[in-house]
């Protein structure tokens, strides 16, 4: 008897310092609701966007290299999907604490949103775990298939990536409706039982969902890539043979062209996305919520992240243009060094400008002017890298190089993270814009906002 006792004593004084544990504002010592909900999705979307990039270019380079014979596009292939395979469930458990955060602290959104998107988001799991069955399939069969089956094992590859950027464009059709409300047509959402598909489905095609599809696709394989070119530069430095130095080398050129090839695109895409929230504000907004989240974006309480955003953009070019400019020591005669120091400068002082006070000056639009003009200009030196690629000399890149690729992995990493935030962080306080039933705060949307 006094043994059971004595077994049960640990137990008995957990259950009562728990009891005397007092959890009504626990939140409030780490921010509040939002800032607890907020970060563990920003977690879940760093491994998250990660994951969808690694998982559409994966095949793409097996194919590529099936192609063109090299065994090193194989090699980074299947790099890029282990990484995948290990990383998966720590994203996927942000993922879950996610939701339960959603809803335990906001019932009556998750609620609503679940049942009025409720055959989509059916959809988007079954998306989901096609795309398991894929990576799964791809990477634990790859000894088998890789050689002798290699069309085969290809194609298992591109069902992972097809299926991910399936839920990728589902998930991002009910983001922006959340963002938008809709549009100036947009229905609100029912809570009280699950709603047809075709209404979900209008509701999905709202002004801003094929610019954010765009935006996401091109997003999810540029800051990956960038990710990619620190990863291999940091694996150069701890490399023993010639061999893996001139394999990481080749990897970090690899992440730093597609990375910038997409980043590219990147600016135009966002101009649309902010063009389309302005015209997204419906017919009848809520009282003092005309405006929107286009109006909260770009004067209201979100405007300083849209300029650090810009701020961080720029930067993002600039040291593109030093890596690609350092990276062409490894040409033979270094000829492409001088265009792409050019160009690099270029693009340089007019992302400077873009960013300065006197962008304004005499007009607004020339602000738009200036980031053009560092976008052409980092083209033409991305031209000129990609040709002098082809006679590059791989394995002995210079310290410099590395540390701005690995840089440029961190700041990548920042810039999508903080579009993340700074898009959400639009529509506040609503948690579907225009609709007062379903607010972020526990009062109404003030009289003020927007305005």
């Amino acid at each position: 008897m006094a043994a059971e006792i004595i077994l049960k004593l640990p137990l008995v004084l957990l259950q009562f310092v728990v009891a005397q544990v007092d959890l009504s504002n626990a939140l409030s010592e780490f921010g509040g609701a939002r800032t607890v909900t907020g970060g563990s999705m920003l977690i879940h979307m760093f491994f998250a966007q990660i994951f969808v990039g690694f998982a559409i270019a994966a095949p793409v380079l097996q194919a590529w290299g099936a192609r063109t014979g090299s065994p090193r596009m194989d090699r980074l292939a299947h790099s890029m999907v282990r990484f995948n395979v290990l990383t998966f469930s720590t994203g996927a458990t942000f993922a879950v604490l996610f939701l339960v955060l959603l809803v335990g602290l906001y019932p009556s959104v998750t609620a609503s949103i679940f049942t009025n998107f409720f055959y989509l988001i059916a959809a988007a799991m079954l998306s989901m775990v096609l795309a398991l069955w894929g990576m799964y399939t791809y990477y634990y069969k790859w000894d088998r298939y890789a050689v002798l089956k290699k069309n085969r094992h290809i194609a298992m590859g591109l069902t992972m990536g097809v299926f991910i950027w399936i839920w990728v464009v589902i998930m991002t059709g009910i983001d922006t409706y959340m963002v938008s409300g809709g549009g100036a047509q947009g229905q609100p959402i029912t809570a009280g039982s699950v709603e047809s598909f075709g209404a979900s489905l209008g509701q999905v095609f709202n002004p801003m969902f094929v610019e954010m599809v765009l935006h996401r696709t091109f997003a999810n394989l540029s800051w990956p890539a960038f990710a990619l070119g620190a990863w291999a530069s940091f694996k150069y430095v701890r490399a023993k043979s010639e061999a893996d130095k001139s394999f990481y080398d080749w990897a970090s050129s690899v992440g730093l062209t597609w990375g910038v090839g997409f980043l590219m695109l990147q600016p135009i895409i966002g101009y649309f996305i902010v063009y389309s929230m302005k015209l997204s504000v419906p017919n009848e907004p809520v009282s003092g919520a005309a405006g929107g989240s286009y109006e909260r974006l770009t004067s209201g309480a979100s405007s300083g992240m849209l300029y650090t955003n810009l701020l961080l953009v720029v930067i993002l070019f600039v040291l593109s243009a030093v890596a690609m400019y350092l990276g062409a020591e490894r040409h033979p005669d270094q000829a492409s060094r001088v265009p792409i120091r050019f160009f690099g400068l270029v693009a340089t002082v007019a992302g400077l400008y873009s960013i300065s006070p006197l962008a304004d000056f005499p007009t607004y639009y020339f602000r738009y002017i200036a980031l053009l003009i560092m976008i052409i200009a980092t083209l033409g030196a991305f031209i000129t890298y990609m040709r002098g690629r082809l006679r590059f000399s791989y394995g002995s890149p210079g310290t410099m190089y590395r540390v701005v690729l690995i840089s440029l992995g961190v700041f990548a990493a920042v810039v999508a993270l903080n579009m993340g935030f700074m898009k959400s962080n639009s529509r506040v306080p609503f948690a579907v814009y225009n609709q007062p039933d379903y607010t972020i705060e526990s009062t109404p949307p003030p009289a003020s906002f927007g305005n």
